[in-house]
Formats: C-alpha cells, structure tokens, sequence
C-alpha cells in the first residue's frame, strides 16, 4: 500500500507541472493501484466540472502519460516504471448531486 501513496503523491505533483492546456486546474488524483508486478498503474482522476472538461483532461492526460512516467521513473527508484492508464473518478460529483437531491427534497418537505 505504501507504493500506491508514493506514486499517488508523485503523480499529482507532476500533473501539476504539465502545461497541456487541456488539463483542468481542479484535477485531483484520488487514488492509484499499482499492480503488484510493477508493470501497470491505474490512476484516479477527478475533476470538478462538466463532461466536456473532463473528456478534455482525459486526452490531456492520456497525450501527457509518457513524460508522466518519465518523470515519475526519476522521482521514485522503482524497479520498473508503470504503464499508467487513467481513469476518470466521478464519484465526487456523484456526491455532490446527491446532496442537492437531498436538500431538493428537505426543503420541499417543509
């Protein structure tokens, strides 16, 4: 578990030094699982904005994965450097709809 939060912290701070435009400010990375081989690494993003930004982010991300990775190799002494796929984690989203739901309805109840 302990590689996952390296590499989880690694790569947010390298997402933060990418400069590809298509990036949205707000990305988060929530969480990694890296496999136990080493080879892959899935990588959770969030972000806090419309499907059109987070399509964009996604390209973005994927464009930017190889200098990523590069960068990641020189930050972390691993024996292999992770492929790294990632995918887009709407569950803040998904909560935050669910608590306008949630107050839609308390307040109409009154």
């Amino acid at each position: 578990m302990r590689i996952n939060n390296e590499v989880q912290r690694e790569i947010a701070g390298i997402i933060r030094d990418v400069k590809d435009p298509r990036i949205h400010p707000l990305a988060t990375v929530m969480a990694v699982e890296v496999a136990t081989d080493l080879k892959t690494c899935k990588v959770y993003v969030s972000v806090i904005g419309n499907d059109e930004e987070r399509k964009a982010t996604a390209d973005g991300l994927k464009s930017a994965s190889g200098f990523i990775r590069r960068e990641l190799a020189h930050r972390l002494n691993l024996r292999n450097t992770p492929e790294l796929h990632f995918i887009m984690d709407t569950s803040v989203e998904d909560a935050m709809d669910m608590m306008k739901k949630i107050d839609e309805i308390t307040r109409n109840g009154q």
